[in-house]
């Protein structure tokens, strides 16, 4: 059973979102919570699988709410709503710790798919729009002046992996270039998230721009 906790200052969102969790099969809503605050005390009351936060709430937003849940540690992983697909927002929702993001007007089957991705450990973003966001709002990237330790860590593969998890590659297409199979490739992007402590591909292109593995095209 996936749980799910709802956050939207719209109390007909959440009825709408409310509705069509509780009809779906193995889902389930363990609560609702109408600003940012309420949904990181809540999140520690209720531990849900998955999130499902607006990022535009009055008072404590999405992004410092996603903020301080995955700083606090917790299990329960983030999926953002918003209102455009390059909301300069998501960007930021995504680098707070979020597991990914969807439109509002996403299809019911879309949300529902999204959320069993996230709840699994999946990206709700596809690596295409991955590179679309980064190449957005990452014009004048700010990698640290500090090489980072976690680089040190990796072998000559795992970061050459690691770029191309950053210029948003598909595991398909890493596997083309570097002549590996699939699942070798699965097994090296295992290893990488682990040790530079990504929660997901989403966080592990934010790592590569930070550190200046990738930069965004012009």
């Amino acid at each position: 059973m996936t749980t799910v906790l709802l956050v939207d200052d719209q109390q007909l969102q959440r009825m709408g979102f409310k509705m069509l969790l509780d009809g779906t099969p193995e889902m389930t809503v363990v609560g609702e919570a109408s600003g940012g605050a309420e949904a990181v005390r809540m999140v520690e009351q209720t531990r849900p699988d998955v999130v499902l936060m607006d990022v535009r709430m009055p008072g404590m937003d999405g992004i410092e709410a996603t903020r301080r849940i995955t700083a606090a540690g917790s299990r329960s992983r983030v999926l953002m709503l918003t209102t455009f697909d390059l909301d300069e927002y998501v960007y930021a929702g995504l680098r707070a710790g979020a597991s990914g993001f969807l439109l509002k007007d996403a299809r019911p089957e879309e949300l529902i798919a999204g959320i069993r991705a996230v709840a699994s450990g999946d990206s709700v973003v596809a690596p295409s729009l991955t590179r679309n966001l980064m190449n957005a709002y990452l014009q004048h990237p700010t990698p640290t002046t500090h090489a980072d330790p976690r680089l040190s860590v990796l072998s000559e593969r795992e970061r050459e992996v690691l770029e191309a998890i950053g210029q948003g590659a598909t595991n398909t297409e890493i596997a083309e270039r570097f002549t590996l199979t699939e699942s070798t490739v699965k097994k090296h992007v295992g290893r990488v998230l682990a040790k530079i402590g990504a929660r997901d591909r989403i966080q592990a292109v934010i790592f590569a721009y930070d550190n200046g593995l990738v930069q965004p095209r012009a």
